[in-house]
């Protein structure tokens, strides 16, 4: 029988922890914000919460994980092991990490405490694998920029390592996260944990040509020639080959990026056969592969986003969970599943490295599953009584919308038939965010969340 590999979940706070774990998660991790590539907007900064999330997942018999995955300055190695001191007492399941110094100074001082290697230290290979396996780690979790294959290799190489994948979340356009936009722009450092995503920036795109000098310079926009009609048909043709398709004429030519507030500041990009890597990347969103990936044998598949909503956390812990538990039982991928991860606020899907090359009907048959099950995030549910919900809202909904109940007891779609606001009066409509509203809902959904089918 096909082994399920571990979900591993983000852990932002306690309650999303806890929906994590609701919704289907294995196992969370979390980091401290000194340690970390997550300085913000993280719960666990203190170490009454990180008691409270450790002792919260062992009481249910989860995991969790600690980061500490930062390549750190000189400044940070002479607070580190006296910082450390309390977090290794209350007893993390494993340290992530991807500094060489920090491994070695806790393999020495804490030799029984298990070390994921992070994706930060850019794995892609299975001498890479079988060299930290030797300096005492007991997981790699891979690069992002593997294929299917690639790792499938590694596994029959590293048979006794543990492997994990990220299968779902942001994808930074640097290599794993080696980015140094967000430093070069307002000097914070990615690898310090406190990322400003420059990557996700409004830029302009602007036409360039070499001048004397060898320097990139902007061409005066009534100097461009560009037939777009002619762009179009010749792009549409490119996408009817398969495998290796060709390329665009216009895509070999130089150009200058202006973000919008940073006027004049013009950098040049360059593009070729591999991609374009300085604009923004479309989110992970893998779930296709995991049966795939069950099979090679990767231990652990893993979703990023420590600093999103609670939703995201339920949403995508549940739909791996179907997705995982399908694979173990022999049945087919559930296309749905697409369209549910569709629903979370995101800049468009790829699944990235995993499958090189994409032909035309296999895009067309993703995007059409994707808006066969559009969604937005509606409400909470905060507590039931007598047959009625109380629903903590987060977008505007109203009587007849066709609404989805997602919950651990699972999923039903239905149309709101009635809705009461705060003073038991029958309502109609209920605005955004800052309102709470009562709705009809069996007492099973307990802890679910409302999505309104679009």
């Amino acid at each position: 029988m096909l082994k399920a590999p571990e979900l591993l979940l983000p852990a932002g706070s306690l309650e999303k922890m806890h929906a994590a774990f609701d919704f289907g998660a294995d196992a969370v991790y979390a980091g401290q914000p000194r340690y970390s590539l997550r300085a913000r907007n993280n719960e666990f900064s203190t170490l009454d919460v990180l008691q409270q999330g450790i002792a919260g997942a062992h009481a249910r018999g989860k995991l969790f994980f600690v980061a500490n995955n930062i390549f750190p300055h000189n400044s940070k190695l002479k607070t580190y092991l006296r910082d450390m001191e309390p977090v290794i007492a209350m007893k993390p399941d494993a340290l992530i990490m991807a500094d060489p110094g920090l491994i070695m100074m806790v393999r020495e001082k804490w030799p029984e405490v298990p070390v994921h290697l992070s994706v930060q230290a850019n794995a892609v290979n299975w001498a890479d694998v079988k060299f930290w396996k030797k300096m005492g780690l007991t997981r790699v979790i891979l690069s992002r920029e593997l294929s299917l294959d690639e790792i499938e290799e590694i596994r029959q190489e590293c048979p006794d390592m543990e492997l994990e994948v990220f299968v779902h979340g942001a994808l930074c356009i640097a290599y794993s996260g080696r980015c140094l936009l967000s430093g070069y722009f307002n000097h914070r450092d990615p690898n310090q944990g406190t990322c400003t995503n420059s990557c996700r920036w409004d830029y302009k795109v602007e036409n360039a040509s070499e001048n004397e000098t060898g320097d990139l310079a902007r061409i005066p926009v009534e100097t461009i020639q560009f037939n777009y009609q002619k762009a179009l048909e010749d792009a549409n043709q490119s996408f009817s080959a398969m495998g290796d398709m060709p390329r665009h004429p216009l895509a070999d030519r130089p150009y200058l990026i202006e973000e919008s507030t940073k006027p004049g500041q013009l950098m040049p990009i360059l593009e070729d056969e591999h991609g374009t890597y300085i604009m923004n990347s479309k989110d992970l969103r893998a779930v296709e592969h995991v049966e795939r990936l069950a099979k090679i044998g990767v231990d652990s598949l893993k979703v990023e986003g420590r600093t999103k909503s609670l939703y995201y956390v339920a949403r995508t812990a549940q739909v791996y969970r179907r997705a995982i538990d399908d694979a173990v039982a022999g049945r087919p991928f559930n296309p749905q599943l697409l369209g549910e991860l569709n629903g979370l606020a995101n800049r468009g899907y790829t699944d990235g490295f995993y499958q090189r090359h994409h032909t035309q009907d296999h895009q067309n048959y993703m995007e059409g599953v994707s808006q066969a099950h559009r969604s937005q995030y509606v409400g909470q549910v905060l507590n039931l009584a007598d047959g009625w919900a109380e629903v903590e809202v987060k977008n505007r909904f109203a009587v007849g919308d066709q609404i989805e109940i997602i919950s651990p007891a699972g999923n039903e779609i239905v149309t709101l038939s009635e809705m009461r606001n705060a003073d038991n009066q029958a309502i109609n409509i209920i605005g955004g965010a800052g309102h709470k509203v009562r709705i009809p809902l069996d007492a099973k959904y307990e802890k679910a969340l409302i999505a309104k089918m679009l």
